[in-house]
């Protein structure tokens, strides 16, 4: 998800905020204005600037941690090239470097766009007690299992075996569906209607799920272009 400034990524450690290195009014009134339209789906979620080159006072971040918490965020790391961001993000009391998260934005996560519609790829299983909330589509290639969870705003796509908790249009969305090569999820959730799957009669087929007269039905997932 984009704006003219910020860029926002769904990542394990909660949300991540890219800005520019325009003005940083221009970039916190960005923001905030992107919090405020989604605050809903990110309550409750911790936060990561990555501040790139631009220079940030501790003034300004501690705003926008107190603009934040008013939506039930957690601003609890910075990252930056400039060393005077680095030193205000550490007067605050602030993370600097978290070596798992820069990993994980190079080798777990991948961006991508379809008709102007952003996704993520999650390039391994999911296991249980992980979690990925993401305000777009998320594409798994690899078994979702018991106990692992996901929430988007738009589909799922699952290149296996799907075990765990789905949310797909978790902001209202009727026209999202979930796909997997295995569609035997614990609870499957399309919008504001949920489906528990029964217990599977026969071979595992790929399966998709969407919204039908207002409940969650599923076909063989048998796309022919």
């Amino acid at each position: 998800m984009m704006s003219n400034t910020v860029t926002v990524k769904g990542i394990r450690e909660g949300i991540l905020f890219h800005i520019s290195d325009q003005d940083w009014n221009e970039n916190f009134q960005a923001l905030t204005t992107l919090v405020k339209d989604r605050q809903e789906f990110w309550k409750g979620a911790k936060v990561v600037l990555d501040a790139g080159n631009s220079e940030v006072t501790s003034d300004q971040l501690l705003a926008l941690k107190d603009e934040l918490s008013g939506y039930d965020l957690a601003l609890w790391a910075v990252l930056s090239e400039n060393k005077s961001t680095q030193n205000a993000a550490q007067f605050l009391g602030l993370a600097t470097r978290i070596s798992r998260l820069e990993s994980n934005l190079t080798t777990d996560f991948e961006t991508t766009y379809y008709q102007g519609e952003e996704a993520i790829i999650f390039n391994k299983t999911l296991r249980s007690g992980f979690r990925i909330e993401y305000d777009g589509h998320i594409i798994v290639i690899g078994d979702v299992n018991p106990g692992a969870e996901i929430v988007a705003s738009g589909s799922v796509l699952v290149w296996g075996k799907l075990r765990g908790l789905v949310h797909a249009g978790a902001l209202g969305n009727e026209t999202a569906v979930v796909c997997a090569l295995d569609l035997q999820p614990t609870q499957l959730r399309i919008a504001e209607q949920i489906s528990i799957t029964p217990k599977r009669r026969g071979k595992p087929q790929p399966e998709m799920a969407y919204l039908c007269d207002g409940k969650v039905v599923a076909e063989a997932w048998n796309y022919k272009g």
